[in-house]
């Protein structure tokens, strides 16, 4: 999906019109077409102008995906781990990270 389906889906499911978005983020109606029909690309700082008005990152409006492998290392004390959407308790991570070492 390009950069422009993307607005245009994003613009129509917050029930925008072009002209409404365009004020938002500051940019003419004409930029805002321009955009959703692919004839120009938002600039680097529109684009998370966009991002941060629409809640999505930068990479989502430019139709990359994000990494499937998703990795977060257990002595990351700012992390908070979740199983089933339960946070872990401190005291199984501990435990966890005790049998990973080989039960040391």
């Amino acid at each position: 999906m390009s950069t422009g389906t993307t607005i245009r889906d994003l613009r129509k499911q917050h029930r925008l019109s072009q002209t409404e978005l365009a004020k938002a983020v500051h940019v003419s109606q004409a930029t805002v077409t321009a955009w959703e029909t692919g004839k120009a690309e938002p600039s680097s700082s529109a684009l998370n102008t966009l991002a941060s008005y629409f809640d999505v990152s930068a990479d989502y409006l430019l139709g990359r995906k994000e990494s499937e492998n998703k990795t977060a290392d257990l002595a990351d004390k700012d992390t908070v781990f979740t199983y089933e959407g339960r946070q872990i308790p401190p005291e199984d991570l501990e435990y966890m990270k005790r049998l990973l070492r080989g039960g040391k």
